[in-house]
């Protein structure tokens, strides 16, 4: 078998599994796991913070620029995936916070930050042995991976993981309400001005509806090598 790629890339829109299924191949390759979402949750929660809101894009913007974050191994058996620093902070499960998600979706959608936070990225994933997911890693932050993954499903099917993820969680969630969401976030990915959510070229496109865990990872392996 010949040695797996240094870089592996995976896109997909929200729920499509880009995070289950990436963390799995990373420790079944023994990589860092970079989900590069946390980077906009690290913005949106520090903008919550410092400026009390994420409604003023220039000031936004201005922070994204100056804050420096770290994604790094898992340094505590917690449930994370990864560390994700903030200014020599550890700020892992703060980002995970409601608020969080009620507005990452608008901080992400803002140029000046996705600019700057597509910088910290690729000086992240420039490191190598790193498998790196988000919406566009394959066609903006690192073009250049040796192994590029879309993973797609439908949002039904993907409203109804969310919905069972949250709900094992012991939140009260409504999967319409989720499925309303998701088809928004969507509309968001691929509409936006700036790196918006597609397909590269060289991709290999795995729509993981009806398919575990287990199975996507295989797939994806069995490609790759």
């Amino acid at each position: 078998m010949e040695a797996p790629p240094l870089t592996i890339a995976i896109d997909g829109p929200a729920a499509s599994g880009k995070s289950t299924v990436g963390e799995r191949l990373a420790r079944a390759l023994g990589y860092l796991f970079f989900d590069t979402g946390v980077m906009y949750r690290a913005v949106t929660w520090a903008a919550l913070q410092r400026l009390g809101s994420v409604e003023d894009e220039a000031a936004v913007t201005r922070l994204a620029e100056t804050v420096q974050i770290d994604v790094r191994p898992p340094s505590h058996e917690d449930g994370r995936q990864a560390d994700v620093w903030l200014d020599g902070e550890d700020v892992t499960w703060a980002i995970r916070r409601p608020e969080v998600d009620r507005w990452v979706s608008q901080v992400a959608a803002y140029p000046g930050v996705r600019q700057a936070m597509t910088q910290q990225q690729r000086r992240i994933g420039l490191r190598g042995r790193v498998v790196m997911i988000g919406r566009d890693i394959t066609t903006v932050v690192l073009p250049e991976a040796e192994a590029k993954i879309y993973l797609d499903a439908s949002v039904e099917e993907r409203a109804r993981r969310r919905y069972l993820e949250r709900k094992a969680r012991g939140e009260a969630v409504s999967y319409e309400e989720i499925l309303e969401g998701l088809r928004q976030r969507d509309h968001l990915d691929s509409t936006r001005e700036v790196a918006p959510l597609r397909v590269a070229a060289d991709a290999i496109v795995i729509n993981t509806d009806g398919l575990n865990v287990d199975e996507v990872v295989q797939k994806i392996l069995a490609r790759i090598n």
